[in-house]
């Protein structure tokens, strides 16, 4: 794997693909809804296709009082994330919760600063709300990092770099982006990949219907169905869908996007955006975030980071 020069985060280049592998099984998964997140993002899109909208609860269970001068750990950290969003959090057919994201969170929490830590499974388009009214202390939930999050949250150090990619049907007369003009295009609800599809709307002239899921595994199987032409999403779980569930059903664009003009060693496949991941806390919680960087860095200088990475992608 390649690393930019001053950022703890990973870059996959042109030999990274997904592993099927499902890596360690760690964390704890409390009873709850999911879905997806809360930036804004994507709004104003033609057609919603979805189930039924989440409510979340304004509980506090599980919660520690914040303070940006105290330095004092919790004994557990209660984490937001969208659940299922194979590989970076998903559960496994016994019921049990595991992924990169879920990896990291032990290696950073139990393994670093020694406190105990609990997912909540949250929609991620109301998790930063859910955030700030005090359900959850930080977000891991394969969260890109962004200036409208960042007006609502802190981020931690980026941990890791993805990019916005399309999938198509196999054998679909689909061959470039300009092709997607007029298309109805697959989004998970308040995720990044809904705003790189409205980035393709404005670009098209309004030619281009948004189709949005509380999901990501909805878009996918929308996609399978018929009922959509493409699926714009993060390019591991993308990958992840094209490599398992949708092997021999979807393939990538192909095409230079981002990655090429941001100078990246980048996949062969068409990318709309680059983006780095980070985990998010409340703006008034400054002593635990600088605490879980300094986790974050000690995880990647003894090579705990390189192993877990190597669970779940290769490269």
């Amino acid at each position: 794997m390649l690393y930019l020069d001053t950022l703890p985060h990973t870059v996959m280049d042109r030999r990274t693909y997904i592993k099927t592998g499902t890596g360690a099984v760690v964390g704890t998964l409390l009873a709850g809804c999911t879905g997806g997140g809360g930036s804004g993002e994507g709004e104003g899109e033609e057609t919603t296709a979805s189930g039924e909208e989440t409510t979340e609860s304004e509980t506090t269970e599980g919660e520690q009082t914040t303070s940006s001068e105290s330095n004092e750990l919790p004994d557990k950290v209660v984490i937001g994330s969208d659940i299922p969003y194979r590989p970076f959090e998903y559960e496994t057919t016994s019921g049990e919760l595991t992924g990169f994201d879920v990896d990291i969170a032990k290696a950073v929490f139990e393994g670093e600063l020694g406190i105990d830590y609990e997912f909540k499974p949250t929609s991620f388009d109301s998790i930063i709300p859910s955030l700030n009214n005090n359900n959850f202390r930080v977000i891991m939930s394969a969260m890109t990092i962004n200036d409208t999050r960042a007006e609502k949250v802190d981020f931690s150090e980026p941990y890791f770099t993805a990019y916005q990619t399309v999938i198509i049907p196999t054998g679909s007369d689909i061959s470039s982006k300009e092709d997607l003009k007029g298309k109805n295009i697959g989004v998970q609800k308040g995720t990044t990949g809904a705003s790189a599809a409205e980035g393709l709307k404005e670009e098209f002239d309004g030619d281009l219907t948004l189709k949005k899921y509380d999901q990501i595994s909805g878009a996918f199987q929308a996609l399978i169905n018929g009922q959509v032409a493409a699926v714009v999403n993060d390019n591991t779980v993308n990958a992840e869908f094209v490599n398992g569930n949708g092997e021999g059903e979807a393939v990538f664009l192909e095409g230079e996007g981002a990655a090429e003009d941001a100078g990246k060693d980048a996949p062969p496949y068409l990318t709309l955006t680059v983006e780095e991941y980070g985990i998010a806390f409340r703006q008034d919680d400054d002593g635990f975030r600088k605490q879980v960087n300094e986790a974050l860095a000690a995880v990647r200088e003894d090579g705990t980071y390189e192993e877990i990475y190597a669970e779940y992608f290769e490269g």
